[in-house]
């Protein structure tokens, strides 16, 4: 490891020593996934090491069942369609919460990002009486709605992030050159904040994904997800094939973070691009 001239000696060493420190910490935080995953490749049914032997029979265990197919079937239509109701009303909020006139802007800020500080059992509890009135309660309808306003903080959150760092002298040229405000919108600063837009919306179908409390209060027999269907089976019968699942979770997860990431640098690299 190479460092510039200027880098003392201790200064160097207090670099590796941080270095160090965080990649055990890493490896400490990731073990137990680690040593789980190698067991859903288990030829026998048995969360022991060593393994016998390797097999997909669990992975195919979970495609021949018909409650793990609804339940995956489940989670994509509540994933995606809460992902999407979440972005359009988390984008919404994300502009009128930075307009400059906006009055009690932290008020509505606090009460937009509660979902992500109250405890899930409390608001489940709250979204069940809530939604027992309208009949919401053991449908997908009421799920996707649950989801959705779990999801809008995170699109708040990032949107909000992107918006700080927009030049506003783009949307005043534009302004000024006769386009609507909507047009301006789509041509201008839809495009520019699109990485904090799709960031949310990752992270929204993330949290509907792995939730759990909510599907356990709202949820009825035919609309289980699959973190609902895997809670049942840990309670009733532990079976590999939940490892398998969890496994792929892990995979899908990774693959959020590695695209957050990306899109993170993306958005690092327009705003030194349209900085004032």
């Amino acid at each position: 490891m190479k460092f510039p001239a200027y880098v003392t000696f201790w200064g160097a060493t207090g670099r590796v020593l941080h270095a160090g420190i965080s990649i055990l910490l890493l490896v400490f935080l990731l073990l137990p996934i680690l040593a789980v995953m190698p067991l859903s490749f288990n030829s026998e049914p048995y969360f022991t090491y060593p393994m016998p032997g390797l097999s997909l029979r669990w992975y195919q265990d979970f495609i021949d069942r018909p409650e793990w197919r609804q339940a995956l079937s489940n989670t994509l239509v509540v994933g995606v369609c809460s992902t999407l109701l979440a972005t359009f009303l988390g984008v919404l909020a994300a502009l009128g919460l930075m307009h400059p006139r906006l009055k009690g802007g932290a008020i509505v800020r606090g009460l937009l990002l509660s979902p992500m500080i109250v405890p899930a059992i409390i608001t489940a509890v709250g979204m069940y009486f809530a939604f027992s009135p309208f009949g919401l309660v053991n449908t997908l309808t009421g799920l996707i709605v649950a989801h959705a306003a779990l999801g809008v903080p995170f699109v708040v959150v990032t949107v909000s992030a992107t918006l700080a760092g927009f030049n506003e002298t783009l949307t005043r040229a534009g302004r000024s050159l006769g386009a609507s405000p909507l047009r301006v919108f789509l041509s201008i600063k839809l495009p520019l904040i699109a990485p904090g837009v799709v960031s949310g919306a990752l992270f929204a179908f993330a949290t509907s994904f792995d939730e759990v409390v909510v599907a356990l209060f709202l949820a009825g027999t035919d609309q289980r997800t699959i973190p609902r269907e895997m809670w049942s089976g840990v309670r009733e019968q532990l079976s590999p094939t939940i490892l398998a699942i969890a496994a792929a979770m892990v995979v899908i997860s990774g693959l959020l973070l590695v695209t957050l990431e990306a899109l993170r640098r993306r958005t690092e690299r327009l705003r030194g691009l349209h900085r004032p």
